[in-house]
């Protein structure tokens, strides 16, 4: 990925110069705090105020609809790849049917929104497919396609695609859309606004005290108060049910280009060969006649995994090979966290919690599950269920199918907390190491700090120890980051988070050549 020309950055990102929101800078009472300014935060928030909650206050630690959602492939799917035979086996059909039935509510209301309030969104309106191009992967595919049928969905398999390329066999649900998510997204903010909900952007909440009411901290010192708190953070920065324990974080690259219309394959693409591969198409912007834009994600990988340069190279490849012509104009990566039983955790903080809500465990399919966590936290904090409550519930535990994944992801979040101090770990001792656009970790003295060289060769140098729980950070090479490998929280060179759950950036340090 050395073309100067491709921008590195989301595509999505290109749009919306909206004014920003003032950062609180006062204590203030509300029915309810929603925290994050995601898709998950800002549905709830907005299905809250117009079912008639009257105040509503949104906190945001960056800006709106530019964290996770505005760096996701944006496809409104009920097909999750292989996701309906796991369901059914922890959850049996009548979960699967629930699992189906409320991605598809997501589906509509999305729909339902954007004409309703004149949101134009690019949704498009098409089929979704899970494919295989190996015969030993056709008879998952197959037990999919059944499964996803007897859930609802309108579901069969077939062996022929869209795809310029062959398959053996694909799952494919009819009717299922994609769309611009900032698009839709600040569209809804502004009738948020409008309906007289408040948003506060640049504003870190790094406390929260359950009660009568609530009450949230700022890292600026300032409070609200509410009766209903709402953590919609995408990895959740207060994990009172020990969900750190069941949520697997990954990231995933994107590369995006345009190609001739011709060339658009119809449809919204997985599978998860190869590392994963999905494909989409967009409306290219400035109205390029004949023209889409191709979105091609893939090359699944943990953060603080490294080698993130050379993933880059092979999902471009893999592009370029199986779309002739196509050059990528821009790439960015995009992180989600996955549940240990494959469903999402949207309902109670921790057991006995009575105030307090969470939304996290998407898998990748933040879309249609953050608008159905709106949808579910505000209809429970205004007294009704929807039918998959339960289904959702983050208290729920299958020991029997959570407990291997459980202990395997402890078991690596262990591995790197001891393993990364070790002697024999990958840590240089002197910044003569670093070269420049590099990131390693340095001893100084008995500290180990994470310094990065910048090109223009100054040194940035900050503690390597993740504020969330200390394990040690790894660099991102394609995207100058540091990330902890144990949950996924992100920093850029100078300490500042990009992505929780740490809430307080790494403490900088002074240093000079040859420490």
């Amino acid at each position: 990925m050395t073309n100067p020309t491709v921008r590195t950055g989301s595509y999505w990102m290109e749009y919306g110069t909206t004014a920003a929101q003032p950062p609180l800078t006062e204590d203030l009472h509300a029915d309810t705090v929603v925290i994050g300014g995601g898709i998950a935060g800002l549905c709830a928030a907005w299905e809250l105020i117009r079912a008639g909650d009257s105040s509503v206050i949104l906190l945001e630690a960056d800006r709106i609809a530019s964290g996770v959602t505005g760096h996701t492939t944006a496809k409104l799917s009920s097909l999750h790849g292989l996701v309906y035979e796991k369901v059914r086996r922890t959850f049996g059909d009548r979960g699967a049917w629930l699992y189906a039935q409320s991605q598809q509510d997501a589906l509509t209301r999305v729909t339902e929104v954007s004409a309703e309030l004149g949101i134009d969104c690019d949704l498009e309106r098409l089929p979704a497919f899970t494919y295989t191009e190996t015969e030993a992967g056709r008879a998952a595919v197959e037990a999919e396609a059944e499964a996803a049928r007897a859930a609802g969905l309108s579901a069969s398999f077939v062996t022929e695609t869209g795809l310029p390329f062959p398959v053996t066999g694909a799952i494919r649900v009819e009717d299922q859309a994609q769309f611009h998510p900032r698009k839709y997204l600040l569209g809804l903010a502004e009738d948020y606004l409008r309906l007289g909900g408040r948003i506060h952007e640049r504003t870190r909440v790094t406390g929260l005290h359950e009660g009568e009411p609530c009450r949230v901290t700022t890292d600026a010192g300032h409070t609200v108060g509410a009766g209903h708190v709402i953590v919609a953070t995408h990895y959740p920065v207060f994990d009172r049910s020990l969900l750190f324990t069941r949520l697997e974080p990954k990231r995933e690259l994107v590369v995006a280009g345009p190609v001739p219309e011709s060339a658009d394959p119809g449809g919204i693409y997985l599978t998860h060969e190869a590392g994963t591969r999905s494909v989409r198409t967009a409306p290219c912007e400035g109205g390029e006649d004949g023209r889409r834009l191709l979105i091609v994600t893939g090359e699944k990988f943990a953060p603080g995994d490294g080698g993130v340069g050379a993933r880059c190279e092979r999902l471009t490849s893999w592009a370029r090979e199986r779309f002739p012509g196509f050059e990528p104009t821009h790439r960015w990566a995009t992180q989600d966290n996955s549940s240990s039983d494959g469903v999402p955790y949207v309902g109670r903080l921790h057991p006995t919690a009575r105030h307090t809500y969470v939304a996290a465990g998407f898998g990748g399919w933040g879309m249609s599950s953050g608008v159905m966590a709106g949808r579910l936290l505000a209809a429970r904090i205004g007294g009704q269920e929807l039918p998959w409550t339960g289904l959702y519930d983050p208290v729920r535990l299958h020991p029997v199918r959570e407990t291997p994944t459980m202990l395997k992801l402890q078991a690596k979040a262990a591995g790197h907390f001891v393993g990364d101090r070790l002697p024999t770990a990958a840590h240089a001792d002197s910044t003569e190491d670093v070269a420049a656009g590099q990131g390693v970790i340095v001893r100084v003295g008995t500290e180990r700090l994470a310094v990065h060289r910048d090109a223009s060769g100054a040194l940035h140098a900050v503690s390597a120890r993740c504020t969330h729980m200390g394990c040690i950070v790894h660099f991102n090479d394609a995207e100058c980051a540091w990330e902890c490998p144990c949950h996924g929280s992100r920093f850029d060179v100078d300490g500042k988070v990009i992505q929780g759950p740490a809430l307080r950036p790494l403490d900088q340090h002074d240093l000079e050549e040859n420490p």
